[in-house]
């Protein structure tokens, strides 16, 4: 039975981006073009690897189906899917609260200094507050602060099982630069972490910082398109101690209000520049991933 279950995995995660971007177009195409949006921009879930400062109104609550892969690395084969489902909830104004657990898959060949693998694991669980300072509407940009806490029992990138735990600390602002057409938003990141591994018993501090930009174009009442850009640097320790390589990834985001309690947001992101300590190579494949794309369902209850 275990042998079926991963084959089944593993083919599933060989089909690659080209089915689910065909599942995306026939969704487009199908879903019903009388959905109307509301006046300017709810940011809350429009962007696909970033946030922005909108936090929802007082009494909402969501359930949300996220599915990250990473792909590729400096050589083999390397495939990382997780599956994550979060409870989202808005109990006072300009304050949401949201609970997930994450499973992972892990399809990982040839891969230097990383262990082959093929496996489906639960990961952990998380914990991600968020608190809006300003408001669009009475400042001249939106403002939110969150928290991301996560516990985990599996290694999100090699699949190694141990103790991990980390933060992320995030700065979101945002801002409608043609009202109700176009949409911009910057994140400040900040992301220690610390691991110890189960077979090793080796533990790892680490940090990474960041920037990202991302716009957004209404193109039609229910269908928002645009890109993200994201710039990452990782360090040793979580004081930002020696550098260890840096990232720049790009790619197109894609929001669509299926109706008016569900919502889908498609995003892919390719690594265009990267440079990992001690190489001259122009990507850092040995931090960061070659791919990663973004798969978000969401429906209010």
């Amino acid at each position: 039975m275990a042998h079926a279950v991963e084959a089944v995995v593993v083919s599933a995660m060989r089909t690659g981006a080209h089915t689910i971007w065909t599942a995306i177009a026939c969704t487009l195409a199908l879903a019903p073009a009388c959905v109307s949006a509301e006046e300017g921009f709810d940011t809350e879930h429009i962007f696909g690897f970033m946030i922005g400062s909108d936090v929802g109104n007082p009494g909402e609550r969501e359930l949300q189906s996220q599915t990250t892969g990473r792909f590729g690395k400096g050589a083999g084969t390397y495939r990382a899917i997780s599956q994550e489902v979060e409870i989202e909830i808005v109990p006072l104004p300009n304050f949401r609260i949201e609970v997930g657990g994450t499973t992972t898959m892990h399809d990982i060949t040839g891969v230097p200094d990383i262990n082959d693998r093929r496996q489906l694991n639960f990961q952990g669980a998380s914990l991600d507050l968020r608190y809006r300072l300003l408001e669009r509407e009475n400042a001249p940009f939106g403002l939110t602060v969150a928290t991301e806490t996560h516990g985990d029992r599996i290694d999100e990138i090699s699949g190694a099982k141990g103790r991990m735990y980390g933060t992320d600390f995030t700065l979101a602002f945002d801002r409608e630069l043609i009202p109700n057409f176009v949409i911009g938003a910057l994140n400040l990141i900040y992301q220690p972490e610390w691991a110890r591994f189960e077979v090793t018993g080796l533990s790892e501090k680490s940090s990474t910082i960041g920037a990202a930009f991302a716009g957004m174009v209404r193109v039609r009442p229910n269908f928002l398109l645009g890109g993200e850009m994201r710039y990452f640097r990782q360090y040793e320790g979580i004081g930002l101690g020696e550098f260890a390589g840096q990232a720049l990834f790009v790619g197109p985001t894609a929001y669509f209000q299926i109706s008016e309690r569900s919502r889908l947001t498609l995003s892919w992101s390719m690594q265009a520049w990267g440079r990992s300590a001690g190489s001259a190579a122009n990507l850092d494949l040995v931090n960061f991933e070659r791919h990663q794309a973004r798969l978000v369902f969401g429906v209010n209850f």
